[in-house]
């Protein structure tokens, strides 16, 4: 089958469009879906309406279910916020930057419990950077290290999943965390069902 040339998103509805064609097949395609959300030029006027953030904690605000086969989701980071290292619950994870900057910190899994967990990388990703990371890249922690300056991300994760690992750095000891949406197509939902939110 002959590979035909991918449509440019012109707009974040026509982003969540092709991304709907991509995921119809089975089988993705980690590249393909990188090098749209790549080709997709950030708008706040388009995105602005689903970025709800919070004092205390990043959060996560869906934006479409991807006919269950994907979420794709906008995560708002305060100044100082951060994820815990985590996992992906074997999923894969892509992550490009709509506003500001965020720290990504790459590990290793464990080899063995009470091991402190080891770096395998740090990178500060930019303004419109695109990234991507599975459970056989290894685990990760997102944070905002800026003191002055918000940051937005959009993120894609297929299959889509509701729970995942979270990490202690210094001991590498595991616990399984829920995690929720503070805001679902731009409405906030009800606080007792946003708690847990260890993952992005």
């Amino acid at each position: 089958m002959e590979q035909t040339e991918m449509q440019k998103p012109q707009n974040l509805e026509d982003l969540i469009q092709i991304l709907h064609q991509i995921f119809a097949n089975d089988k993705i395609d980690v590249d393909e879906v990188q090098t749209l959300l790549e080709s997709y030029q950030s708008d706040p006027r388009e995105w602005l309406k689903y970025a709800k953030f919070d004092q205390y904690r990043y959060t996560r605000n869906l934006v479409d279910e991807g006919n269950g086969k994907f979420n794709l989701m906008i995560l708002c980071w305060g100044e100082g916020h951060g994820s815990s290292v985590h996992d992906h619950a074997g999923s894969h994870c892509f992550l490009k930057m709509l506003q500001g900057q965020l720290k990504e910190t790459l590990f290793n899994w464990p080899e063995a419990e009470k091991k402190e967990l080891t770096k395998k990388n740090e990178a500060i990703l930019q303004e419109y950077q695109c990234t991507y990371i599975s459970d056989s890249i290894g685990l990760h922690r997102v944070e905002n290290v800026s003191h002055t300056e918000v940051a937005v991300s959009l993120h894609l994760y297929s299959p889509p999943f509701d729970s995942c690992s979270c990490f202690d750095q210094r001991t590498g000891h595991k616990k399984k965390v829920r995690v929720t949406f503070s805001s679902k197509y731009g409405e906030k939902v009800p606080l007792a069902k946003a708690v847990s939110q260890e993952n992005n």
